[in-house]
């Protein structure tokens, strides 16, 4: 076996030279460059099976030899083109000296290697260095027990052992070095919550064998345990984190150098800083800032010597908390890097002149006041300005009670525009950025509404241009602009539930004065209810003729109009009406009243039906999905929709034909698909954080903009928006009327759904928020909701990472950042979210995972046109060559699910898809998968049904649609919300519910089997922890999950299911469930009467079955089965299945049950009376031969010791090849023949508390690329011994005694969770002393030595081969050759 990709928390972090990153994560050593941009360079295993702790970068350079020679022949000056670097690592009980080659050809190509052995310690090592006096390579070490080495790590030879008269044991230690051994200190973390300094060479008196260094200073005041150490030399201060949430300052002066000095004689504690919500792992020191994170998940800056307030918070990390922090070194600027638990890694800079916080802390001393006049009191504030993230965004403009128009303009307030009577006191306003027709220039249109009906429109730049319009004669609610493809759009929500609509251009005349033209629209009809007003609206134009709007009103409802050609000719009817409504000249108070005396009332009743002929009602509506307190936006984008809502929701949706099948009226069996309308149809509901429900809109996140590429990507925002606009109508292009619904409908598949944040309130709070992150962007206390606000940017709908937040607050008009602030590229990635060098994917453990297929590029390929730029292009090229990606899905501890494309070539690993609808841990998982096209190693795309089920009785269903993205060259997923089902929610709507007993609202599910798929609905069998093995049916055309049929006959938790299907030579089916309990027994039950015949009728109370075996195979709890099916070849009427099983007493039983079918082929279930059959009752063979299957143990064999932890997940890879894991962090192949059970070969993982495995078959690349990691084949068991590994039990099958009770463990398609596990570099050889069973070992040890960098070195030959998924704290891909799969037999 051999690791491919790895996800484990990363370990250890260090900054070298200011231009590289290492990292650690498990037994990988990684190097990111960081000049020009931040990218992984070289990868490389270096420790076998322990966690990297530590990288100790020697301090001066060596010049290799061969490229010294290579400069004096070209007679190159003293510059170096290759450069090589030493480093010691080392983790757990090991050390090992790698090094770093740097060539520097134009661009710099790194790589890493191996230079000695792995130095296997006595003791845990906490730290080493380099001594810097000495040529040679001595290191220093401090392990676990206090204790000090001095090693040669060329030799690998411990030339001094010292020891501290104080033994105990150390939770940290900090090594102090100078020239020599004798200027040696040693600061240790004690387990007595104390810091102890001390000398490892102690005085002359080290000399003796038996001698022990005295403690020389002692710092007490931390009431936990202490986890990191940091020394400022220049300043003389020591810094400690600790358990008790608190990091300490202790001023102790001078620590080692010459002589090796221990600092004052009574050290005291400068300072003691709370501010963590959890542990505190890890500490910096620089002359003015402390830098410490912890298990809360942030990074903390303190200005320790200003009062010791934070003054910054970074926080990128998923649940799980950061592990690792690197501090560079620099005067002005520093980098920061962080390593969470959640394998990722971010990266800061930080201003050494920043005085406050941009995180939440802080932000109210930053608040800016404008200054309003104070007249009178605004009431609305929109932004003005080019739709540009570089260009100022202090211009917006202000509308106040009476009527007036202010905008601020580079620090200074001016009147734009004062409006009438009927403008005061009540006014709502809109602006919009449009393009002047015929022009490159643009301005900006104003729109503002008022009590009577009237709208005034201006452009900014001149107010006198501006014209008048009539939205009816009641209150305007809402006034919105939206863009189309040549013009845009005004938007006006009047009385009686009518929207106006007018469709404005502006141009300029000869004397460069800006003409607005106006088009009336005919006017939406919402539906009838207490608050009847738009609030959001988006355009969406594929044709010409075809244009559809989707809009979003106070009462929650989401609504889809369709206007086109046939509209045209009612409006060239009514132009006189429509001249009516437009008014070309400004009209004084005096002649509007005189005009709407003369109108009278007739000519008001007529004018009212003309404009309801015209009025479009809507196609489809979404009635209340945001609840009763509103819509408040609606926008598109890549084909998909998207609206938030008061309800704390975010729904992702479409547009989309329905169809159903109709029979023929001439009754023949065929049936006529029908096109209905167009409908609106919810794809999933991404809620935002606990306690934010006012949502105000979202922006796309360009997580696609590859890092260090900031300056292209900001001279590229402006083409987006354009891109954006247009790729509507590019995709549904359509020749004829009435088409766009076939193009709808053809491309509904087509719709990625993109990254993008949340933007709302939470408590007093204006919030940005990451729901992919689970963490806050941007947070400004602006008082909470009913307020005006703008943020910039936010033109685009495009989130870059930074932003300013305009709003009124009690009068007065106040900014988030100063005005005129210069926010760019550079300073968001150092300001606000960092560089993300890599994505995390859990931060707590993975409980299951499930495979959902492969999907790749394969033929022939063609560049799209519309890739970014030419850095993407190549990049997606690379990643082409790579090969394929598998598609896997994981639950966990997090309550989250995580989609994940694993390409085994490159070990990359990318997060397509978060799914947060949890609201405990996600115990298992289940797919069904089917392929569009192709098959299971060529498919472009394929969709799945997900089934998730976990804490408090929760099972949730969506349909994933995998697709491959051309102008990537990476898969993407689209996630379709199916149903959801709670047992307590069912459990309400009962109507005879007094009647029984309330359903255990802390009830798990524990396991998945899928039981059987039909064409209208999925069966699927679930174990429980209240004792239950429950059957639920889904239907996702009804989009509901019902519950057929609940049994407890276990009495006593449940923890896994499985199921396998039986089929005669006649054709016939049945079903067998087997369900495994914390009693260490499995139950069989026969299955076939007890399904629904359809999903019409799943809804009556079905019969539960009774068993009908009984296995005792464990001594305590069962958590997997495996069960696979063999046909007697020369027997008819009758099989074997197999159950193998494995439980917490460490135990692999494998149980061989023979199934006798009924004579006359017809099956009436395995029971023949209600009574329940233990081991000691039931007869065997069992009665009734001529209608029921007759089920007995054949045989039933043992391995005691599988595994020396509790075996967690058990999974087939084929008949015969059984994968086990646990939390001993081994992985076991098995190979099962008849009664034998043979150990074929064991591999150590380096992912913790392994709970989950996804196994399935593949085929080799014919080119494949070698990943980082030291390739060591599997460490197989000795079995010189001669003693077997199996105990085998052979029970007859005319034996009607009580040794047919022992029934083996039968499996299942149990979806329970598998963990990921790391190779070790080195493995031991196998000798078997069966040659029948002999299993087939690769000993020795492969040493790869490219990395993520992939060598040019490929294996040509195509061959199958296994793969193994293990999950737990982290993901593991193991792939298993094909010599140790063909060996079974």
């Amino acid at each position: 076996m051999e690791t491919d990709a790895l996800v484990a928390p990363i370990t250890a972090l260090e900054f070298f030279k200011g231009e590289f990153l290492l990292t650690g994560e498990g037994p990988l050593l990684s190097v990111y460059s960081l000049q020009p941009h931040p990218k992984v360079s070289a990868s490389l295993s270096v420790l076998q099976h322990y966690r990297i702790h530590g990288i100790r970068p020697r301090s001066q350079a060596q010049i290799c030899a061969r490229a010294i020679h290579r400069q004096r022949e070209h007679g190159q000056s003293s510059t170096s083109e290759s450069s090589c670097y030493d480093l010691v690592v080392f983790g757990g009980k090991a050390v090992r000296l790698v090094r770093l080659h740097v060539d520097l050809k134009g661009v710099k190509h790194l790589h890493l290697e191996i230079l000695g052995p792995l130095l296997n310690l006595k003791d845990w090592a906490l730290d080493a260095r380099w001594l810097s006096g000495n040529k040679q390579s001595l290191l220093c070490v401090a392990i676990a027990h206090n204790q000090a080495l001095l090693l040669d790590v060329i030799t690998g030879n411990v030339l001094v052992h010292s020891s501290c008269l104080e033994g105990c044991l150390l939770y940290s230690a900090l090594l102090l070095v100078h020239e020599s051994w004798a200027d040696t200190v040693l600061v240790g973390g004690t387990v007595f919550n104390q810091l102890v300094i001390w000398k490892p060479r102690g005085g002359e008196e080290s000399s003796n064998s038996g001698y022990k260094a005295p403690v020389e200073r002692r710092l007490s005041g931390h009431s936990g345990v202490i986890f990191s150490i940091y020394y400022l030399q220049e300043k003389g201060y020591l810094a400690s984190a600790s358990d008790d949430r608190s990091v300490r300052v202790w001023g102790v002066g001078a620590l080692g150098g010459l002589g090796g000095k221990c600092g004052d004689l009574n050290p005291a504690c400068l300072t003691v800083l709370y501010g963590h919500q959890a542990r505190v792992f890890s500490v910096h020191l620089s002359p003015r800032r402390v830098f410490s994170a912890g298990e809360d998940g942030t990074c903390l800056i303190w200005d320790w010597a200003g009062g010791g307030k934070v003054v910054r918070t970074l926080k990128g990390h998923r649940a799980g908390g950061i592990r690792a922090l690197a501090v560079s070194e620099g005067e002005d600027q520093r980098w920061v890097a962080t390593g969470g638990a959640d394998g990722g890694v971010r990266l800061w800079k930080v201003d050494s002149s920043e005085e406050k916080d941009s995180g939440e802390e802080t932000v109210t001393e930053k608040l800016t006041d404008l200054k309003f006049p104070s007249h009178s009191l605004p009431k609305v504030v929109c932004l003005v300005g080019e739709e540009n993230e570089n260009s100022s965004w202090s211009h917006f403009v202000v509308c106040t009670d009476g009527g007036m128009v202010c905008q601020y303009t580079d620090g200074k307030w001016e009147t734009l525009w004062q409006g009438t009577s009927e403008f005061h006191s009540y006014c709502v306003m809109d602006t919009v950025n449009v393009s002047v027709k015929d022009s490159a220039s643009t301005v900006c249109l104003c729109a503002l509404g008022t009590l009577s009906g009237s709208l005034q429109v201006f452009p900014t730049s001149q107010p006198q241009s501006g014209i008048c319009l009539t939205g009816g004669s009641g209150k305007i609610q809402s006034i919105i602009w939206q863009k189309g493809t040549n013009s845009v759009y005004l938007l006006a929500s009047g009385a009686e539930g009518l929207v106006y609509r007018w469709c404005i251009e502006v141009k300029a005349n000869e004397n460069c004065s800006l003409v607005l033209r106006v088009k009336s629209l005919p006017p939406f009809l919402l539906p009838c209810c207490s608050k009847r007003w738009l609030t959001a609206a988006v355009c969406l134009q594929p044709s010409s003729k075809e244009v559809l709007w989707v809009c979003g009103d106070r009462r929650g409802s989401l609504l889809l109009y369709q206007e086109g050609e046939k509209f045209e000719q009612k409006k060239s009817d009514d132009d006189r009406m429509n001249e009516g409504l437009v008014a070309g000249r400004k009209r004084s108070e005096d002649e509007q009243e005189e005009t709407k005396e003369k109108d009278g009332k007739m000519m008001e009743k007529e004018e009212i039906n003309k404009v309801h002929d015209l009025t479009l009602l809507p196609l489809s509506c979404l009635f209340g999905v945001h609840g009763k307190h509103g819509v408040t936006s609606v926008r598109e984008y890549q084909g998909l929709l998207y609206s938030t809502g008061k309800d704390g929701c975010v729904r992702i949706f479409r547009v989309h034909q329905a169809t159903y099948k109709k029979s023929r009226q001439d009754n023949t069996e065929e049936n006529v698909e029908v096109k209905q309308n167009l409908q609106l149809e919810v794809l999933r509901v991404q809620r935002a954080c606990k306690g934010m429900e006012w949502l105000e809109r979202i922006l796309i996140l360009e997580s696609e903009i590859a890092v260090g590429e900031e300056e292209a990507a900001a001279e590229e925002c402006e083409d987006l928006n354009k891109t954006k606009q247009l790729d509507l109508t590019e995709k549904l292009e359509v020749i004829g009327e009435g088409e766009v619904e076939e193009n709808l409908r053809g491309e509904e598949f087509k719709g990625r759904e993109a990254r993008f944040v949340i933007v709302g309130f939470h408590a007093v709070h204006f919030v940005v928020w990451d729901p992919l992150r689970q963490e806050r962007l941007l947070a400004v206390p602006c008082g909470g909701g009913h307020r005006s606000w703008c943020l910039w940017p936010s033109h685009m709908g495009i989130w870059p990472g930074f932003g300013a937040l305009v709003f009124i607050k009690q009068g007065a008009v106040l900014t988030s950042q100063s005005p005129g602030a210069a926010l760019g590229w550079a300073r968001k990635s150092g300001r606000n979210g960092g560089w993300s060098l890599r994505e995390g994917v859990h931060g707590r453990g993975i409980w299951c995972v499930a495979r959902l297929g492969r999907i790749g590029e394969f033929g022939n390929y063609t560049l799209t046109k519309c890739a970014a730029n030419t850095a993407n292009n190549k990049r997606g090229e690379r990643e082409r060559e790579e090969g394929h990606w598998e598609i896997v899905v994981t639950g966990g501890e997090d309550t989250s699910l995580a989609v994940l494309a694993v390409q085994p070539v490159s070990g990359i690993i990318k997060v397509l898809s978060v799914i947060t609808d949890h609201i405990s841990g996600v115990r298992a998982v289940a797919a069904v998968t089917h392929l569009d096209g192709g098959n299971e190693n060529s498919s472009k795309s394929f969709s799945a049904l997900l089934v998730s089920a976990g804490g408090r009785a929760q099972i949730q269903c969506y349909r994933l649609l995998i697709v491959w993205d051309k102008q990537k060259l990476a898969p993407s997923c689209q996630v379709i919300q199916v149903a959801s089902h709670r047992l307590d929610e069912q459990w309400e709507k009962r109507r005879n519910r007094h009647k029984t007993v309330k359903m255990d609202p802390e009830t798990r599910y524990l396991s998945i089997a899928v039981v059987e798929e039909k064409t209208d609905s999925v069966l699927l069998a679930l174990s429980c922890s209240d004792g239950a093995v429950r059957l639920f049916s889904i239907s996702e055309v009804k989009n509901q999950i019902n519950l057929l049929w609940e049994t407890f006959y276990h009495q006593r938790c449940v923890l896994s299911v499985a199921t396998c299907s039986l089929e005669d030579n006649k054709g016939n089916r049945n079903k067998l469930l087997f369900s495994a309990a914390t009693d260490g027994k499995i139950a069989v039950w026969h299955l076939t009467e007890a399904l629904p015949l359809s999903i019409d009728n799943s809804y009556c109370a079905t019969t539960p079955p009774v068993p009908c075996l009984d296995i005792p195979a464990h001594q305590s709890g069962i958590n997997s089965l495996a069960v696979w099916v063999e046909k007697l070849g020369q027997q008819e009427g009758c099989c074997l299945v197999t159950v193998a099983s494995g439980g917490d007493d460490g135990q692999l039983t494998v149980s061989t049950i023979k199934v006798l079918y009924p004579e006359d082929g017809k099956t009436g279930g395995s029971r023949v009376s209600s009574q329940i059959y233990n081991s000691q009752t039931l007869p065997q063979p069992y009665v009734e031969r001529h209608h029921q299957l007759q089920l007995h143990l054949h045989s039933q064999s043992h391995i005691r010791l599988a595994h020396a932890a509790p075996l967690t997940a058990l999974k087939l890879l084929s008949p015969g090849l059984l994968v086990s894991t646990s939390s001993d962090q081994r992985v076991c192949l098995w190979k099962v023949s008849g009664t034998s059970i043979n150990h074929s070969g064991v591999l150590f993982s380096h992912v913790a508390d392994a709970t989950g495995l996804a196994v399935w078959k593949g085929e080799e690349e014919k080119e494949r690329k070698k990943t980082g990691f030291e390739q060591v084949n599997a460490v197989f068991e000795d079995k010189k011994s001669g003693t077997p590994l199996e105990t085998k039990i052979k029970i007859k099958e005319d034996e009607d005694t009580d040794e047919s009770k022992g029934r083996g463990p039968d499996d299942a398609v149990s979806m329970k969770g598998g963990s990921v596990c790391k190779t070790s570099d080195e493995n031991e050889g196998e000798a078997s002393d069966n040659p029948k069973n002999q299993t087939v070992s690769h000993c020795g040890e492969g040493n790869t030595k490219t990395g993520l960098n992939a060598s040019s070195e490929s294996r040509k030959k195509r061959t199958k081969v296994g793969w193994v998924l293990v999950c737990g704290q982290g993901i593991q891909l193991l792939r298993i050759r094909n010599t140790e799969m063909d060996a079974k037999t």
